[in-house]
């Protein structure tokens, strides 16, 4: 695309003194005590606390300062001096439907909750109630109702311990409804890599970043979503290597990075370019480009054998560790470039540059976000993505490897303990073993089926372990009236959301500890364990003064619900579990044993200790016993037509949150400032739809299901993007998708590319 520099992108790299003044405003804000300092020295570090924010994994030769401006604002936000007390809802203005009407940002802001809620309809506010009257209440509700009603959801922040016991609650209680958040961001990864290379997470470790000839980047932003990647980054362009990004949207942490910790990179303003190609692709044209990629390693292979030279593709390692090749290639030679061009928005010539890196680079690194699992042919989009790897070997050698970044800090590992509504994934006999019952073995429920069901009013009652689902789900309006409708909502929560403003017929708020306090119980501190991105556990314990006398950890709520809820027996020990978190953990290892052996010796060892990966030593965990070739079927992931005046919507989160959790209204790293209420379009696209910028426009979703879902009050605003591209904010977004727009394989919801009409108004 040509230069647009009027258009509005960052003025300078990520990092640098942008990020040191991010930090510095949440600082203002929140005014936690000093002791702050203290913590932040102690994030990701044996015998700290692993960050609350992403899972991006620690680095067993940590820095002195291991954290970056998201792990710092997440870190300040939890231990702000802000407190929501039981008296805020004495304020005439702070009804919950007066609460309605604030933003995002000013729930949160009202600071920690301190004392367990319930809601009193009669007054349409919350008041404090008693830990027992609470559970009681709550165990005597989950009694009463049909096993099948009840869904047991929980975000991607509570530790392996407490996960472990919330799966079991689940099953004890008598289902598999374990929706987790991952059912909205990577479930489309667990269910496309474990198709095709027998693993359901990606398949590298920490020292294959060190050793990488090129990263390849679909869809991933590090600058906003894990800065702490933009280090490794760095380190490679420093050596010589190569980095490509496709994306359709200009991120500016692939563009150019100034590392806040080196002072003479700080003084001097020397950045780095990390992007040595950039690829502004279609929303939804992954499927083509990389397709096209894969066409240049055949083209080139097949010249080589004409020249009698050396093979471009690795055919010793494709006989001996993959099938579906002849199929695969096939595709690549037929498929015409006027094809693959239309799809992806990018030129052959383009895709030949690229392509020439990844036949350059004895090593590469497939990295991969949101861009590739969040269409309806999703898992097309990742097995697309292992076929370019495999064509040269790329998996399972060192400083090779595919590369999901995943988003909340252990949404990872609560799969990995048994939070999950699929019981072919979950060692139900061990548990029967261990516990003394019977596991249900029907498959429960995930997000998308436990939204349809609260739709259809299947579903009666609703706990939640974290999180802020109805804003973190589409069909927000609907989601919003269903939720309210249930019998019972439990909500474990540090902080005000959305999602406690539509109280069920009970409703009731449940604070927690964060992961910086102290979690004191009859053996003393109690350590917590949260698995990154690349398979590695590691411990965490706080030093910090609870929030409140009346808070209670996740692990011990969790506890508390179950005994109240579940009959008890004499396998299930509630308390002795939640006296010496250790025990739980000698649990864990007695069902996992091969990915948690010696559980508690190992769980402090810098940089965590590693619960293995077949994929990564060459072991295809497939019925085929091999990596698998994909031939696509088609050359896009959208799920539908491009048609006059129709668009490709794709959701964006700003520098400044973290998922459904806004600290503000700068997203300097793209040069927006003081709205969330945007929608980016290219100039080109403005023209022709008769609109100017500026304006405001109003987004329709184009899906004739008789739903009207609508978002005006948005100001059009000029970018650089590929024409028929258009973006705007998620969780604001959401009210766009219809649940039943999602990924065909994982239900995964297709938030990066919703058909759309803009209108003026």
């Amino acid at each position: 695309m040509t230069d647009q520099p009027d258009l509005p992108h960052a003025s300078g790299p990520a990092g640098g003194w942008g990020s040191m003044k991010g930090i510095s405003r949440i600082y203002g804000e929140t005014w936690p005590s000093p002791a702050v300092v203290k913590s932040l020295g102690r994030l990701n570090k044996p015998k700290g606390v692993m960050c609350v924010s992403c899972a991006w994994p620690k680095p067993a030769n940590y820095s002195a300062f291991e954290f970056c401006e998201n792990g710092a604002k997440a870190t300040l936000w939890e231990l702000t001096s802000a407190r929501c007390a039981p008296d805020f809802w004495n304020d005439d203005a702070h009804s919950v439907t007066a609460l309605r009407h604030w933003k995002d940002y000013d729930l949160e802001k009202t600071g920690r909750l301190t004392h367990p809620l319930r809601y009193n309809a009669g007054t349409d506010r919350y008041e404090a109630v008693g830990w027992d009257e609470a559970f009681a209440a709550i165990g005597a509700t989950l009694r009463s109702l049909p096993k099948e009603s009840a869904v047991f959801y929980a975000s991607g922040h509570a530790g392996l311990e407490a996960s472990y016991l919330y799966a079991l609650l689940a099953r004890t209680y008598g289902n598999n409804n374990l929706p987790q958040s991952s059912n909205m961001c990577h479930e489309t990864t667990s269910v496309g890599l474990t198709k095709v290379i027998g693993s359901s997470v990606g398949t590298i470790v920490w020292d294959d970043l060190a050793e990488t000839d090129a990263f390849f980047f679909f869809g991933q932003n590090p600058g906003s979503n894990s800065p702490r990647f933009l280090h490794p980054l760095k380190a490679l362009k420093d050596r010589g290597g190569k980095i490509v990004t496709f994306n359709p949207v200009i991120e500016q942490g692939l563009v150019s990075f100034l590392d806040p910790q080196n002072p003479i990179a700080m003084l001097t303003g020397k950045e780095t370019k990390i992007s040595d190609q950039y690829h502004q692709l279609k929303a939804g044209g992954d499927i083509a480009a990389i397709l096209g990629l894969c066409k240049c390693v055949v083209e080139a292979d097949d010249a080589a054998k004409m020249a009698d030279k050396a093979e471009v593709i690795d055919h010793a390692f494709v006989k001996q560790h993959t099938t579906g090749f002849d199929d695969f290639i096939h595709s690549c030679r037929t498929t015409s470039w006027a094809e693959i061009e239309q799809e992806s928005g990018l030129t052959e010539a383009a895709l030949r540059e690229a392509g020439d890196v990844y036949i350059t680079a004895e090593k590469v690194i497939g990295v991969y976000g949101m861009g590739l699992t969040q269409h309806t042919h999703g898992a097309l989009n990742i097995a697309m993505l292992v076929n370019l790897l495999l064509l040269r070997g790329n998996i399972g050698k060192p400083g090779a490897g595919c590369c999901p970044v995943r988003g909340h800090s252990n949404v990872q590992g609560q799969r990995t303990v048994g939070i999950a509504e699929k019981t072919e994934l979950v060692p139900l006999d061990k548990l029967k073993d261990l516990f003394g019952f019977d596991p249900p073995t029907e498959d429960g429920t995930n997000i998308v089926e436990a939204v349809q069901g609260l739709f259809e009013g299947k579903v009666k009652a609703f706990v939640s372990l974290g999180g802020n689902l109805v804003r973190a789900v589409p069909d927000q309006k609907r989601m919003e009236v269903a939720w309210a409708a249930q019998d019972l909502t439990v909500m474990v929560s540090t902080k005000l959301n959305r999602s406690h403003l539509f109280p069920a017929k009970q409703a009731y708020i449940l604070p927690c500890l964060g992961r910086f306090e102290a979690d004191e119980q009859a053996t003393g501190n109690q350590t917590v364990t949260t698995e990154d991105s690349f398979s590695m556990i590691s411990a965490s314990i706080g030093d910090r003064p609870p929030v409140s006398d009346a808070v209670k950890s996740e692990l011990a709520i969790v506890a508390g619900i179950a005994k109240a809820a579940v009959a008890a027996r004499p396998g299930l020990k509630w308390d002795e579990w939640t006296a010496d978190y250790g025990l739980v953990r000698d649990l864990i290892e007695q069902t996992y044993p091969e990915d948690f052996r010696n559980y508690n010796a190992r769980m402090y060892e810098a940089g965590g200790f590693y619960r293995g990966n077949g994929a990564h030593e060459q072991i295809w965990k497939t019925p085929e016993g091999k990596a698998v070739f994909t031939t696509p079927g088609q050359l896009n992931s959208v799920g539908f037509q491009d048609a006059p005046g129709r668009y490709r919507l794709m959701t964006l989160r700003s520098n400044d949150q973290f998922n459904t959790t806004i600290y503000g209204y700068s997203d300097r790293l793209r040069g927006l400032e003081g709205s969330r209420d945007i929608l980016l379009m290219c100039p080109e696209d403005i023209d022709e739809a008769g609109l100017t910028e500026g304006q405001t426009v109003t987004l329709t979703t184009d899906v004739d299901d008789g739903q009207d879902r609508r978002l005006g009050g948005l100001t059009l605003t000029a970018y650089k993007l590929p024409r028929g591209t258009i973006a705007g904010y998620y969780p604001e977004c959401n009210v766009l998708i219809p649940i039943t727009h999602h990924d065909e394989s994982s239900k995964t919801p297709a938030s990066k590319s919703i058909p759309v009409r803009v209108g003026a108004g």
